[in-house]
């Protein structure tokens, strides 16, 4: 298999899983990823925007949605008084955690059949890619167990 067939695919598997734990958590794939960037801090609509790579509408609604129920609201900037940062809520704090955990678990099944050696080779092939191409951190890097 080639590398554009082989990254398209592995795309397609990855995103399938992130689905699969989102519907088990209630949450579409956009919401989930929209918990995930929010862990480590909160964000103004215009860089939550950028990080997701939504419009502005787009971005609206998903926030929306996701504020009503319950997971994220909107808190005045205090370096802006017109701006807004979008803040997980407590339960959505909780949820963010659950739903990362058990997604990092899933994707680190993937390449099971790789041995140590393989799997550290792929990520640092894949890690180069990502940062090459400047992706930005939309899934944090899980915590060394």
């Amino acid at each position: 298999m080639g590398v554009v067939a082989a990254l398209v695919r592995s795309s397609f598997l990855v995103n399938a899983v992130y689905a699969e734990s989102s519907r088990e958590f209630g949450l579409t794939p956009q919401q989930g990823q929209l918990l995930c960037v929010l862990m480590p801090q909160p964000y103004g609509m215009g860089e939550l925007g950028a990080v997701l790579g939504l419009a502005k509408s787009s971005l609206t609604g998903l926030v929306d949605r996701t504020a009503q129920r319950g997971l994220v609201r909107r808190e005045p900037d205090p370096e802006d008084g017109r701006a807004v940062r979008i803040v997980l809520t407590e339960e959505g704090a909780r949820i963010a955690e659950e739903f990362y955990a058990e997604t990092c678990r899933r994707i680190d099944l993937l390449p099971a059949s790789l041995d140590p050696a393989e799997r550290g080779h792929l990520a640092e092939l894949l890690g180069r890619v990502v940062l090459d191409n400047e992706v930005p951190v939309v899934f944090a890097e899980p915590a060394a167990e």
